[in-house]
């Protein structure tokens, strides 16, 4: 398996700035961009690709918190994180509160799909702006538990830099892994909640 942060010249952890890797992304990649090499032979042009689309899939991972946390995971842990359906108390209540919210959504667009009559147009259509505001207010709190997990990640960074080095049999235990798989699955159910409220929303307006 690939190490991205390697590839990429950046340490292990849980947080990386975006505006810093994105210069130092495209600073690797424009060496193997496949422009620079066009009178190349087709071996190096095939090599040249090849290497601009590992940094592009190093970049795009490292980039995306929750891709970024479950390469990491992978690579402390020698294997993907598993038991993505273990959800805490809370997010079994998040849970709970989208679906049905997404449900109501669902059942008020399919009786907006069958109004033929101008007048009840314009009363669903006020309707549509009040579940427009609900879903909005649900991604508003979708949207600070995210940050508030960034924040986490980012105070997690001290503890990965000052960790035992790769293949020490002392650097697992000193690595809050537990915590940082639970961080990944809130955020995997995080993103995809905020996802389908996002569909919802374009599905009112349109």
């Amino acid at each position: 398996m690939t190490d991205y942060f390697a590839l990429l010249d950046e340490p292990r952890r849980p947080w990386i700035d975006p505006e810093p890797l994105k210069e130092k992304f495209l600073r690797l990649a424009s060496d193997v961009h496949p422009d620079r090499v066009h009178e190349a032979s087709a071996a190096d042009k095939a090599e040249a690709n090849r290497r601009y689309a590992e940094f592009n899939a190093a970049y795009q991972c490292l980039r995306d918190p929750k891709e970024r946390l479950g390469h990491l995971l992978t690579l402390e842990l020698g294997a993907k994180p598993q038991g993505l359906e273990r959800v805490t108390p809370e997010l079994m209540d998040t849970f709970v509160e989208i679906n049905q919210l997404g449900r109501e959504v669902d059942r008020f667009l399919a009786e907006r799909a069958n109004v033929q009559s101008p007048m009840l147009k314009v009363r669903f259509f006020e309707r549509g702006m009040e579940w427009s505001d609900r879903l909005s207010a649900a991604l508003r709190r979708l949207n600070e538990d995210f940050a508030s997990l960034a924040t986490e990640l980012k105070q997690m960074n001290a503890v990965w830099q000052s960790a035992p080095p790769d293949g020490s049999p002392e650097r697992a235990s000193s690595l809050p892994l537990n915590r940082a798989e639970e961080i990944y699955r809130a955020l995997s159910y995080n993103r995809r909640w905020a996802a389908q409220l996002l569909e919802r929303v374009g599905q009112l307006v349109f």
